[in-house]
């Protein structure tokens, strides 16, 4: 259910406790007191079978004596009771419930499930069992037995672990660190991280959202969920169980799955999230990017009064990957007005020892005006000519100098080097990022650049990969054949067949039974490539090397019949039980100067399929340089893949070895992710060794599994991001004879957009989007192309011939996936053609095969047009009580069979 009803956990109009008592120490007393010292004593239903007063308030004995409707309950009762409370919640017209309980079980048939099944027939939203319960400080509610409160502020924080919460809400009490809600999410038989994200990415009240992760369920809803959440506002979490002792840890405890480390990293990198180690990095993170969220570049000035501190930072930064501004002449040359002799005349700006704070105040004013300065770090050292409270106050008079003045503003990153509380509050008033040491200076740097990267990632637009068309029919063939002969590996020849249907670029592969009949393939292959390669052919041998299973550079036919009969005597004496067809012939791929790289697919238990890109050969156990990705991977997130491991840079070229050609190997992982995409019967794939150079690259040696998959599974069910959905693609006839060709959108469709515009009207625009208004960002329209199809859905029509973009709809879901609200736009030049109402016909039948239960959208009450194609398409017309202007369109999808007939 998502977000529906969350705000009953932390703005409830009031709260009912289960379990209240009077005995000092227990649960039910602590819950009490911590109700009380908020803002609920008169908003508060006590219950407890003993009846009686627990610290002056009647107690009922009996959730029906309750006089009233029950908004949150509190359930503290032995578990046994739980499920029958519920129901006696849900007759009371309850919205949440927080079950305290412990031993309740998981999975289907315990006592959370019927608990759950129970609370959902009376929409009732549970959180936990297991659960500490919710802090809400804004709301002056303590729903919890945390022994702190929390102080009221603009964080939310959203654990899978209770004692998270509390040592949380102790240290930030402390720190002066405030939340606008804390929650504990148990054992989640109802409201999970993702429903937690949805919320508190919606809520105005929270500028930043923290997580603290063991693990996830439903990787699909939690990936939806924290990409929109981390488009509207930073997300930083940390998770537990990076190391394999760790994850038995969590597995053990909580009896749910967890995949490997590396692959939480790519899916929380692919999400946009920023992910930290430790507690204090978590609020050294939030610190950071609550004065400074964004830079116009990565270069950095160094402003100090210690040359040694200043070289400090230097190292500091070399060690994260940071850049070093390069001061311009002119900044030297000012920079040399105001500075004694002996000053750096570089960067770092060593102001030399004796300098005041307006000379610091001075040369940070110089520094701030060079363009090629993105971000400066101030560091003065206190001595008996200035303080660090002094300092603080010229930084912030600077700051507020250059504002009053319209100059560019540079953010500052200041080291308080001494100084107290005072000097904390002097730059948490003017706005100003600052930290202890030089290190969390630049740790706070990174942070920013880290969340910078997240959000261009989101917003990317990726090349296109031209008009690449799969052999999907031969690849089917090919894996099914193999199924039914109740093959798991596809052998040799099939791989290569297989590939070739993609376009990926493997040699060809020739079976053979026997030495004399792999002799005979041999030799039109030697003819033409010189030299050939036998492999044993097995699939029950992964690793063919290792036995002596491959022989390479063969010359001649009696070389090969030599190689393949003693290939086949080393295979069946390592592996006698093993399946062998006998050996493969393939072309020698001569490659002098090759890179050997690798390739692959694997299938996590929690995300699905993950690809890997690397260093490949015979050691890469050893070598272990590796990259993954969830798929479905695009032109730009595979070549990110490529750049993230250390033989990147063999790639780019060196000495005399030319650069090897990456937009190559890109376009390979990207073929790859859409056969993946394609046939769920793919359990894993291995290219190793694939050989890159300038020329391009070749797949060397291949192993593909497969295995059968359920009738009723749809090919993308099993990945954790939602592939494009090509089922939908079609192509329809407009009424001057046009072809439209139809299919979602893709984020690459950016591109066709600003000549799209330019042919509608200002009228168009403001029916639209209620403005005439032209300047489109590329930030806007990334968001009308980059579409989460798990979530909403777009369609774009084009001209068959051309290519030009002729018009889209559009459905933005709720966080329910129960509303969407629809858009619809078509060039002005094509109206009265038929395409508006090809598109909202698609739309809805697209709604309903998605299982949206409702379809609405605000129109201008001038806009006679959409309202007329609107009503023919069965929408009620509601008007708008606080807008006299518009009309909401309604549109109830389970009537749409009975509305609309061939709708696809």
């Amino acid at each position: 259910m998502s977000s529906f009803n969350l705000d009953v956990f932390f703005r409830p109009r009031n709260v009912a406790l289960i379990g209240a008592s009077a005995t000092t120490g227990s649960i039910g007393n602590a819950l009490v007191k911590n109700l009380l010292e908020g803002k609920y004593r008169e908003k508060l239903f006590l219950v407890n079978p003993k009846g009686g007063t627990v610290e002056g308030i009647p107690v009922y004995r009996s959730i029906p004596e309750i006089d009233g409707i029950v908004d949150l309950a509190i359930v503290a009762i032995a578990p046994p009771s739980v499920v029958e409370t519920i129901e006696q919640l849900g007759q009371k017209g309850c919205r949440g419930a927080i079950i305290l309980s412990i031993n309740m079980g998981a999975g289907e048939g315990s006592l959370a499930d019927e608990a759950a099944a129970v609370a959902a027939r009376h929409h009732i939203r549970l959180l936990g069992p297991n659960t500490i319960g919710v802090l809400s400080p804004m709301a002056g509610l303590n729903a919890s037995f945390s022994h702190v409160p929390g102080l009221s502020g603009d964080l939310g924080l959203i654990s899978q672990s209770s004692a998270i919460v509390t040592s949380v809400a102790e240290w930030a009490s402390h720190n002066n660190v405030g939340f606008s809600g804390m929650v504990a999410l148990g054992d989640k038989a109802d409201v999970d991280i993702a429903d937690m994200l949805d919320y508190f990415a919606m809520d105005p009240q929270t500028r930043a959202i923290l997580l603290y992760i063991e693990n996830i369920r439903d990787a699909r809803k939690f990936m939806t969920s924290a990409r929109a959440a981390a488009r509207a506002k930073p997300v930083i979490l940390m998770k537990t169980g990076r190391h394999p002792q760790g994850l038995a840890a969590v597995a053990s405890r909580k009896s749910a799955l967890a995949g490997a480390d590396e692959v939480y990293d790519a899916a929380f990198e692919r999400a946009g999230l920023l992910r930290v180690f430790s507690l204090h990095a978590i609020f050294d993170a939030v610190e950071t990017l609550t004065h400074i969220r964004t830079l116009k570049g990565h270069d950095l000035a160094i402003v100090a009064n210690s040359n040694g501190v200043g070289v400090l930072a230097v190292d500091h930064l070399v060690e994260s990957g940071g850049s070093l501004a390069t001061l311009s002449d002119e900044t030297i040359a000012r920079l040399d007005d105001i500075l004694p002799t002996g000053w750096s005349r570089n960067n770092p700006v060593y102001i030399v020892t004796d300098a005041n704070t307006e000379r610091y105040k001075a040369a940070l004013d110089v520094v701030m005006d060079d363009k090629g300065v993105h971000a400066v770090l101030g560091m003065f050292s206190p001595s008996a000519i200035g303080s660090s409270e002094d300092a603080a106050r010229s930084v912030a008079a600077l700051m507020a100098e250059r504002k009053k003045a319209g100059k560019r503003r540079v953010p500052v990153f200041a080291v308080r080097l001494g100084g107290g509380p005072d000097v904390v509050k002097l730059y948490e008033d003017a706005d100003i990022a600052h930290f202890e040491t030089p290190a969390d200076a630049i740790q706070g740097l990174s942070y920013v650049l880290r969340h910078m990267k997240a959000q261009d990632q989101l917003m990317l637009m990726p090349p296109a990969l031209g008009t690449f068309q799969p052999d999907y029919e031969a690849a089917r063939t090919v894996i099914d054949e193999a199924l039914v002969d109740g093959h798991d590996c596809l052998d040799a020849v099939d791989v290569s067949t297989l590939l070739k249907a993609y376009g990926l670029p493997m040699a060809a592969s020739h079976a053979a039974a026997s030495a004399v009949e792999a002799a005979q393939l041999a030799a039109p292959i030697i003819a033409s490539h010189g030299a050939a390669v036998v492999k044993i052919n097995s699939p029950d041998i992964r690793f063919k090397s290792d036995i002596g299973g491959v022989v390479l550079g063969l010359a001649n036919s009696g070389a090969v019949a030599t190689a393949a009969q003693q290939v086949l005597e080393r295979a069946r004496e390592a592996h006698p039980d093993a399946n062998i067809k006998g050996v493969t012939v393939h072309p020698m791929i001569r490659k002098p100067h090759a890179i050997e790289l690798l390739a692959g697919m694997m299938v996590d238990e929690v995300f699905g399929p993950v690809m890997v890109f690397g260093r490949g050969g015979t050691a890469v156990e050893v070598i272990r340089d590796k990259a993954l990705a969830l798929p479905p991977l695009d032109l730009l997130s595979a070549r990110a893949m490529i750049e993230k491991t250390r033989v990147n840079r063999r790639l780019e070229g060196y000495r005399d070895t030319a650069p090897c050609d990456k937009d190559a190997l890109a376009e390979m992982l990207v073929r790859m992710s859409q056969m993946i995409a394609d046939f769920p019967e793919i359990q894993e794939l291995d290219f190793n060794p694939v050989l890159a150079d300038v020329n391009g690259n070749v797949i060397a040696d291949a192993r593909v599994r497969v295995a059968p998959t359920a009738e009723h599974d749809h090919p993308h069910q099993r990945f954790a991001i939602k592939p494009y959905p090509n089922e939908w693609e079609q192509e329809r006839q407009l009424k001057d004879g046009r072809i439209a060709f139809i299919r979602p959108m893709r984020p690459e469709d950016e591109a066709l957009f600003p000549s799209f515009f330019e042919r509608v009207t200002d009228d168009d625009m403001r029916l639209r989007f209620f403005s005439a208004a032209r300047s489109m960002s590329h930030a806007f329209i990334a968001r009308l192309t980059q579409i989460d199809y798990a979530r909403s859905m777009a369609f774009i029509a084009l001209d068959k011939g051309s290519g030009e973009m002729l018009g889209s709809v559009r459905l933005m879901g709720d966080t329910d996936h129960e509303k969407g609200e629809y858009a619809v736009m078509v060039r002005s030049d094509l109206k009265g053609l038929g395409l508006g109402w090809i598109l909202m016909k698609l739309i809805l039948a697209y709604a309903e095969k998605d299982g949206f239960k409702e379809v609405e959208g605000e129109v201008l009450r001038s806009n006679q047009t959409m309202r007329q194609m609107c009503e023919a398409l069965g929408f009620d017309t509601r008007m708008d009580p606080d807008d006299p202007d518009l009309v909401h369109m309604v549109f109830q999808v389970p009537d749409i069979s009975d509305k609309i007939a061939n709708l696809i």
